[in-house]
């Protein structure tokens, strides 16, 4: 044998004798790679400009006793490239969303495939089976293991029953044991190489949410609450799981599974602009989306709907004096809805019989007249005793229902939110689900849900912080709409803050909540305080109530993750700022270069900036206006928990 061809032929059989095959992936501008191994598992490496931040990665999935993954046999291999524009219903950053991809799908013998995208600003996986009949799904395995130490920022509940409203937590990767609390979707880590990568899912549907855990590896492993079989009773939002299945799916055995997506950037700005969970979901299932009308909402559980002041000539509460007036509120100030929220039904298990002290229909008449509509709050558990209810509801003339207290993501309640989303739809009804999970991509399959709660947010009073809710825009609300119910009109700092309903506070200077309304992304946003303390606020009032609810376009300005974001955003040919930062620092300076107005123009820019004091009296803002133009820097000083909000006209 020539010796020349002996090297290569050993090579040959060394790859055949191990199985291995390697196949990479890279993103539309190379700067992002995936090298799969396939050999005794499936296995993906991921890496930025080079530097591995992922490694060895090893898929798999578990169908009764079979584990696909597990000594694969790869019969064919397929690479696709996408370049499309998207164009969403409701667009909460972008009115039109680039969706640029390289596709890599590897087919396996035994009825399955595992299929690759990679994005210039992250990577994506799914599993696709092809098998007759159901399947009975008992693991999914998604293990991701880091090369070195990085820091993960999480939500850490104490089990699968969990509104995904824990403060996060602030882990070393090398320091989280199976044995400690898992943690929610989605995840921010930290590589401290620069980097830092989103963790998120998208297009779950008849499938459980998947949670995470510390491997005690320096790594992270999925868990998958178990497919409940039998329910007890346990009061009238809730109920016991008494039987679970040894499943965590049970599912079409021809279909794809959920996206398991990593945004990956080295760019802070990036995560808040990310559109990953929806250019991942499924398209709309709605053909007439017209009837949805995203908007701002009047909310009267937060300030316990106590109007007071020589104006409120009535006994306030949930009645019909007080309800009119929220209505009259809305309409002086262009408010599209009013919520009311539990207080307005009779009982919380009954949805048809109003409280004795409200006329439903003469409420949902005067609202009609002053283009005011009714949004109704339910629990979860009643909806599904009284499924007529939307057929029921919009014949009365309701606009939408805020559903509440699932509290649970296995299959069976994932069921229930595209149920729900399905039957408010044929009856055109937008949802906006509450005591919820963090979106998974069904808002744009069903976009008549129009923000899920999910979040640490203002009814936690004292428990909401800057210095968490500042993360939000990195990671909450990076992955979907977030029902966070800004607006307080009472600011205290957190040394000072006390605070209860009726008389509702929150911790952050004023400019911080006036902010929140540019940069957090619903759409369904509350105005959370008192009529009469918006009254009393005209300026901020008039301010926040012009801000619009969807954006034709998004630019973070200056961010780093937890310590301060200031983003733009246009609607038309109008730009709004909002600025936020948390606690660390007494005083922080930024100089914006205001690039992205068109030149050749001048502007009006009006802006709230923190006081001289605010660092201490929360409440003390400075109401500004000036004229700018392309190349001007724009100064923005913001002190402790202190925001800053503008428009430019």
């Amino acid at each position: 044998m020539n010796k020349y061809r002996l090297i290569p032929l050993l090579c040959f059989m060394c790859t055949m004798i191990f199985g291995q095959k390697k196949i990479e992936l890279t993103s539309p501008n190379n700067e992002l790679k995936v090298v799969v191994d396939v050999g005794d598992r499936i296995r993906y490496s991921v890496f930025a400009n080079g530097t591995v931040l992922l490694k060895d990665n090893a898929p798999a999935l578990h169908i009764g006793k079979e584990v696909l993954g597990e000594q694969p046999k790869l019969s064919g291999q397929k690479k696709t490239s996408v370049d499309e524009t998207l164009t969403p219903v409701i667009p909460l950053k972008f009115s039109k969303v680039k969706n640029k991809y390289n596709q890599l799908t590897l087919d396996f013998k035994g009825g399955y495939a595992l299929e690759f995208r990679a994005f210039n600003d992250g990577v994506a996986y799914r599993f696709v089976t092809s098998r007759k009949g159901d399947i009975e799904v008992t693991a999914e395995d998604f293990n991701v293991n880091f090369p070195s130490a990085y820091t993960l920022h999480l939500q850490q509940p104490g089990g699968f029953k969990t509104a995904y409203e824990e403060p996060y937590s602030h882990i070393p990767s090398m320091e989280w044991k199976p044995v400690d609390k898992m943690s929610t979707l989605p995840v921010l880590v930290d590589t401290k190489n620069q980097y830092k990568i989103l963790i998120a899912e998208s297009d779950v549907s008849d499938y459980p949410a998947m949670f995470l855990k510390g491997n005690g590896n320096n790594g992270l492993s999925s868990a998958f609450p178990k497919q409940p079989l039998v329910f007890g009773d346990d009061g009238d939002r809730s109920v016991k799981i008494v039987k679970e299945a040894d499943y965590i799916a049970k599912t079409n055995g021809t279909r794809s599974l959920p996206w398991r997506y990593f945004v990956i950037t080295n760019d802070d700005r990036k995560l808040i602009e990310n559109t990953m969970t929806y250019q991942l979901a499924p398209k709309s299932k709605l053909e007439n989306t017209s009837w949805i009308k995203p908007g701002k909402v009047s909310w009267e559980w937060w300030n316990d709907a106590s109007p007071y002041g020589p104006d409120v000539n009535f006994v306030a509460g949930y009645n019909m004096d007080t309800y009119k007036y929220y209505i009259d509120f809305a309409a002086r100030y262009g408010i599209e809805y009013i919520i009311m929220d539990e207080g307005w039904a009779k009982s919380t298990r009954d949805p048809y019989t109003p409280n004795p002290a409200i006329d439903l229909q003469e409420l949902i008449r005067y609202g009609k007249d002053k283009k005011v509509g009714i949004v109704l709050w339910l629990t979860w558990l009643t909806v599904e005793n009284n499924m007529d209810l939307f057929k029921t509801f919009s014949n009365w003339g309701i606009k939408g229902v805020k559903i509440d207290f699932m509290d649970r993501s296995d299959q069976w309640m994932m069921d229930y939110y595209e149920r729900i989303a399905a039957e408010a739809a044929k009856n055109k009804l937008f949802v906006d689900f509450h005591g919820s999970v963090s979106p998974k991509g069904l808002e744009y399959k069903y976009p008549n849900i129009i923000s899920y709660e999910g979040v640490r947010g203002m009814e936690q009073m004292g428990g909401c912080t800057p210095d968490n809710s500042v993360y939000f825009p990195f990671i909450r609300n990076a992955v979907g709409p977030m029902d966070y119910t800004p607006g307080a009109m009472i600011s205290m700092q957190p040394n000072v803050y006390r605070a209860a309903r009726p008389n509702a506070a929150s911790i952050g200077t004023r400019a911080y909540q006036m902010a929140l309304f540019v940069i957090f992304e619903s759409g369904l946003q509350m105005l959370a305080d008192n009529p009469t303390l918006y009254y009393r606020n005209p300026d901020c009032t008039e301010f926040i109530t012009k801000v619009p609810t969807t954006w034709d376009e998004t630019r973070a300005l200056k961010a780093e993750a937890g310590q301060y974001a200031i983003v733009a955003k246009r609607k038309g040919n109008k730009w709004y700022i909002g600025g936020i930062t948390n606690n660390a620092e007494t005083e922080r300076i930024f100089e914006i270069p205001l690039d992205f107005l068109p030149k050749g123009q001048s502007y009006k820019i009006t802006s709230f900036e923190d006081g001289i004091n605010a660092g201490r009296q929360a409440m003390d803002y400075r109401k500004k206006e000036a004229q700018i133009k392309n190349g001007d820097l724009l100064k923005i000083k913001m002190v402790r928990n202190g925001g800053y909000a503008a428009v430019i006209e």
